[in-house]
C-alpha cells in the first residue's frame, strides 16, 4: 500500500439524504453517496462539533462503496443545532448503531479521523460484529495528557498561536482558558458568543497542517443578514459542542479503550498518523498500534493533523482501496 500514491476520487453528489429521529429531542442528518448496492462505509467526522462535508466522500471509490456520512448530535445539520442535552459519546455510539439498523446494513467499514477515531473505536468495541474494517487517522483518546497538550502544552511548538488565544481573554481569566471560553460561547447574546467561537475555532485551525496554507481570504459573496446569522450560529454550535465534550473528557475512558483494543484483533485495521501532528501527537497512535498488533501503522513523515495533506490523503485512500477486497453481505 505504501509504495503507491493515491489521490482523492472526483467529487460526487449524494443520492439520498435525510434526518433520523433518534430520540424525542435529537434528529441526526445523514447522507449516502456512491454505489447504492456497494460495500457500506460510514465516515465519522472530527471535532467534536464539526460535521461532514462533500469532500469527505472522496476518500472512497464511488463505484465500490456505499458511502454514508452523518452529522453527530448537535453538529452542523443535525437538530437541534448546538444542543448539549443528552449529547455524550454513548449517545453518539447509539446513534451510529441506530443508523446502521435504519439503513438495513448487516456490517460496514468504519472510517474516522481525530475525534472520529475515538468514536470509531468506541463503536467498534461495543459492536465489533458489525465492523468490517477500521481506518483511523490522527488518533485521539481524550486522555488527560492529550487534553493538557491541546489546552496549553502546545505552546512549546506554537507559542504565537497559543498567545493569540490567550490574548482574546482578560488577563485574570487566562489561567482557565476552557472555562473562560465556555462561559462566552454559552451566552445567548450572539455578539458575545460568536467572536469567542471564532477565536476558539481558529485556534485549532491554526495548528492543523505541517505546511501553513495561504491565509488570504478569497472574495466571498455578500451575505444577507439572515445568512450571516445562520453562519454565526453554526460557528457557535461547533465551539459549544467541542468545549462541552472537552469539559467532560469527551465522555470516554481512553485508557480503557487502549486496554480493550486488543479485542478487535479480528478486524482489519489501518492507523494513519502525521509525524508532526500538533493536534493529536503521535504517541497515542503508537500506543494504539501496540495494542492492535494486527493493524497496519502508517506514519506520514511530512504531515501534520489534517486529513487533506497529500501524504495523509494517499495513505487513507490506500486503506480504502485495500479494504475493497473485504467481502460482506450488506443487507440483513
Amino acid at each position: 500500500m505504501c509504495l503507491n500514491t493515491y489521490n482523492l476520487y472526483p467529487e460526487i453528489e449524494f443520492f439520498n439524504h435525510n434526518w433520523l429521529k433518534v430520540d424525542q429531542l435529537h434528529a441526526i442528518y445523514y447522507e449516502e453517496a456512491g454505489n447504492p448496492n456497494g460495500s457500506p462505509v460510514v465516515f465519522l467526522h472530527g471535532g467534536p462539533g464539526s460535521g461532514c462535508n462533500p469532500g469527505q466522500r472522496r476518500f472512497f471509490d464511488p463505484a465500490h462503496y456505499r458511502i454514508i456520512l452523518l452529522d453527530q448530535r448537535g453538529c452542523n445539520r443535525s437538530l437541534p443545532q448546538g444542543c448539549l442535552i443528552d449529547n455524550t459519546t454513548p449517545h453518539l455510539v447509539g446513534d451510529i448503531e441506530a443508523l446502521r439498523q435504519h439503513l438495513n446494513i448487516a456490517s460496514w467499514h468504519v472510517f474516522g479521523g481525530s475525534w472520529g477515531s475515538t468514536l470509531a473505536l468506541a463503536y467498534a468495541t461495543q459492536y465489533p460484529d458489525y465492523v468490517l474494517s477500521l481506518t483511523l487517522r490522527g488518533i485521539f483518546l481524550s486522555r488527560q495528557s492529550e487534553l493538557n497538550w491541546f489546552l496549553g502544552d502546545i505552546k512549546h511548538f506554537y507559542p504565537d498561536v497559543w498567545n493569540t488565544l490567550l490574548q482574546y481573554l482578560p488577563a485574570h481569566e487566562r489561567d482557565d482558558v476552557l472555562t473562560a471560553f465556555e462561559r462566552r460561547v454559552s451566552s445567548d447574546d450572539i455578539s458575545i458568543s460568536h467572536p469567542a467561537a471564532v477565536a476558539w475555532n481558529n485556534y485549532e485551525g491554526s495548528i492543523m497542517r505541517l505546511q501553513a496554507t495561504d491565509t488570504k481570504q478569497p472574495n466571498l459573496p455578500t451575505l444577507s443578514s439572515e445568512e450571516l446569522l445562520t453562519a454565526q450560529v453554526a460557528d457557535v454550535a461547533r465551539a459549544r459542542v467541542q468545549i462541552h465534550y472537552i469539559r467532560h473528557q469527551c465522555f470516554v475512558d481512553g485508557e480503557a479503550i487502549l486496554e480493550n483494543a486488543g479485542s478487535l484483533s479480528h478486524i482489519p485495521t489501518v492507523i494513519v498518523q502525521g509525524r508532526y501532528d500538533m493536534v493529536c501527537p503521535p504517541y497515542t497512535a503508537w500506543l494504539l498500534s501496540q495494542a492492535m498488533p494486527q493493524a497496519e501503522y502508517v506514519i506520514v513523515q511530512d504531515a501534520g493533523h489534517s486529513a487533506m495533506e497529500p501524504g495523509v490523503i494517499s495513505a487513507l485512500v490506500g486503506a480504502t482501496e485495500k479494504f475493497k477486497k473485504q467481502q460482506n453481505t450488506n443487507i440483513d
